[in-house]
Formats: C-alpha cells, sequence, structure tokens
C-alpha cells in the first residue's frame, strides 16, 4: 500500500506505514481520541560495579534503542497528532521519566493543554539504586475547551493493572484492560480510536472489545504481522 492510496484513512484498519508521513495524508480533525506508546530513549544494562558492590545485579544503566526504528523526535509527529484530533478531545501518551519534560513541552507547543499526569502502577518492578521503578506515567492531554471523562468521580490518577510478564508480543506491550480504561473514558460507542504507533495492536484490540472504531500504524513489519493476527481474533 502507497501513502497515496485512499485507503489510508480507512478505519477499522492496522497498517504497515511510517505512521509520520501517513498522518500528512490524513484530514484534519478526523480522529475522536488518541491512545499511544510512542517510541521513546529508554534505559537499560547489567552491570553490578564488581561482586562486592552493594549495587543490585540487573541496574539500568545506559541508553539504549529497543527497536530499528526508534530514533525520531518526538517534534516530528506531535504537531500531526494534535491536528488530526478533533476540538474538545482527549489524547493519553504513555511517557518514562526520562522523555516526560521533553513530551510535555512538544506537547504543549503545539497547542495541547494537560488535563492531568497519571500514574500506571504495573505490580511489577525494575532494579534502581535509587528508587525501585514500578510505574509509568501516561500523559493525558486535551485539545481545546476541557472535555469531562465518562466515569466522573470514579477514576483516580493512579491506575493498578498487573504488567504483562513473559510471552509478550511485543517488548513495550501494554495491558489491554488498561487501554479499555483510557478509551471507555474518553470516548464513545462508534468513536475513532487512533495509535500512530500501535506495535502488535493492543490499542486497537482495546478499541474492538469496546465497540469503537479503530485506526493503527506500525512501521516494523513483523509487529505489523502480529497486530493484523491479534485484531482478527
Amino acid at each position: 500500500m502507497t501513502l497515496s492510496d485512499k485507503r489510508i484513512l480507512e478505519v477499522n484498519n492496522i497498517l504497515n506505514l511510517d505512521s509520520i508521513a501517513a498522518m500528512k495524508n490524513m484530514e484534519s480533525e478526523c480522529i475522536d481520541l488518541l491512545v499511544t506508546d510512542p517510541p521513546y530513549e529508554t534505559i537499560t544494562g547489567g552491570r553490578n560495579n564488581g561482586k562486592n558492590s552493594k549495587r543490585p545485579k540487573g541496574i539500568l544503566t545506559e541508553n539504549k534503542n529497543l527497536f530499528t526504528h526508534q530514533n525520531i523526535k518526538i517534534s516530528d509527529w506531535m504537531p500531526e497528532v494534535f491536528r488530526i484530533l478533533k476540538q474538545e478531545s482527549h489524547a493519553y501518551i504513555f511517557t518514562n521519566l526520562l522523555n516526560l519534560t521533553e513530551m510535555l513541552n512538544e506537547s504543549q507547543k503545539v497547542g495541547f493543554k494537560l488535563h492531568n499526569l497519571l500514574v500506571w502502577e504495573k505490580n511489577n518492578c525494575v532494579c534502581s539504586q535509587y528508587y525501585m521503578k514500578n510505574c509509568e506515567y501516561v500523559l493525558f492531554l486535551r485539545k481545546g475547551k476541557a472535555k469531562w471523562i465518562n466515569d466522573i468521580g470514579g477514576s483516580k490518577t493512579v491506575h493498578q493493572f498487573n504488567n504483562i510478564i513473559g510471552n509478550k508480543t511485543h517488548p513495550t506491550e501494554k495491558p489491554v484492560e488498561l487501554l479499555k480504561f483510557y478509551i471507555a473514558n474518553s470516548s464513545n460507542e462508534g468513536d475513532i480510536v487512533f495509535d500512530p504507533f500501535c506495535g502488535t495492536g493492543s490499542t486497537l484490540v482495546a478499541a474492538k472489545e469496546l465497540n469503537r472504531q479503530y485506526l493503527g500504524y506500525e512501521i516494523d513489519k513483523e509487529y505489523f504481522d502480529i497486530g493484523i493476527q491479534r485484531v482478527k481474533q
């Protein structure tokens, strides 16, 4: 499929495309909700600084790219996701501490307003010499005027959903139930949920289970193939 193909704008699809180029072909304000876990800088490693060190084994120490197509700038895609979102709509963007400031700054540059900083408590943790990391952050943004979530008074800022341990289809795969929680709060049946970095399609699966329309792009053919099968199921 080429970027000039009109099917690029059809919903209920996952497409093997470069999302930054593909979004430029989308009409402005055609999406009801953005939920995405974009590629960003991570840390990994396993040095323990010698056998006599008090530092736990497996401490995360070095910046590393986990994916072939990870070297993209937040400023390259943030303007496009803002443009294609409808007025008075929400965006949920996963991030880590290393990228939180840049992600927020770039989102505000293009016009997003910060509703809240959400925390996903994963119920597992990563070793650290400071504090062990057992959560991820989610920027809860809005475009235009404030829009209430559907579960008014019932949803808190810290969300406990078990992380997927083993048998992941993607290194940073998110639980479908967590994604359904966000989608249910910020959209209605029939709305279009968009994920420009959809990996193996968890956001799309969650949207489909909630009777939403969905659209996702994934540039990596291996993850795209898995995502196609998951969405079909």
